[in-house]
């Protein structure tokens, strides 16, 4: 139980196969307080679809395995969202001490000759801004104690061409940059700043004809899991990563993008 004591604000939580639940549920293992934000309308319009009942089921069902957790929902295209959810997670608790920044837009309207200003408008006000902001309410609310954690998750964008997600590629680019910056300014606050790229994850969205489709690329022979990611993410927030800051750290097993035929 190393993480007693703490609490967690971990954005983008909705499913019960995505990578946001598996952070929660390894921080609460770890003895984390939760809380959880969501927003469900977004996954519910996607081709893989939402688990029924979205953020609020989850949060129940890491209750009931004996972890403490709150939740809200927020539209992060809306300008004071990440502040309100902040104040709600503090309003909780009274301190967060760790952010995990797993919140994303994305869609498939990204390619060169179709993506649209409206589209590159909504990727960076969700995947930039909504962080930024998130991240200067954590940081008014911190009280410089140990223990202060920041993990935001970004793409593979330093690793590969994403030719088919220019929107979504340079947002992540941006954050990952967001990262370094804070990195520094935080240091003397006691709080770590780190970018975690979860590399492709099979958390319900791809085909299973997808994921065999791709399997040459992967040198363990799978696809990465969520707990994956959730485990590096958990060791991050823990004491013995407190030197660790400014980094940008690969979760992918090696994936090898340069065998991807894209016809």
């Amino acid at each position: 139980m190393v993480l007693e004591g703490r609490v967690a604000l971990i954005t983008g939580v909705s499913r019960q196969r995505g990578i946001g639940m598996a952070i929660a549920r390894h921080l609460g293992q770890l003895g984390a307080r939760l809380f959880l934000h969501g927003f469900t309308p977004f996954d519910r319009a996607q081709p893989y679809g939402v688990d029924a009942e979205g953020t609020e089921a989850l949060a129940n069902q890491l209750q009931q395995d004996g972890m403490t957790v709150a939740h809200m929902e927020a539209n992060f295209i809306e300008a004071d969202a990440p502040k309100d959810v902040m104040k709600a997670a503090v309003a909780a608790y009274g301190h967060i001490d760790i952010l995990i920044g797993n919140h994303a837009y994305g869609t498939s309207e990204q390619q060169l000759a179709t993506v649209t200003a409206e589209e590159i408008d909504y990727h960076l006000l969700v995947n930039v801004r909504a962080t930024l902001l998130l991240i200067q309410a954590f940081a008014a609310q911190h009280d410089e104690r140990e223990g202060g954690r920041i993990v935001l998750l970004i793409s593979g964008e330093e690793r590969f061409p994403m030719e088919r997600e220019l929107a979504y590629s340079a947002s992540k680019a941006a954050v990952n940059n967001l990262s370094k910056s804070l990195s520094s300014l935080l240091a003397s606050r006691s709080i770590t700043v780190n970018a975690v790229n979860p590399g492709p994850t099979d958390s319900g969205w791809a085909s299973q004809d997808l994921v065999q489709s791709e399997l040459s690329m992967w040198p363990g022979g799978r696809w990465g899991e969520p707990d994956d990611a959730a485990r590096l993410i958990a060791w991050l927030c823990i004491d013995e990563a407190k030197w660790i800051t400014g980094q940008t750290i690969n979760s992918d097993g090696g994936w090898r993008p340069w065998r991807w035929d894209p016809a």
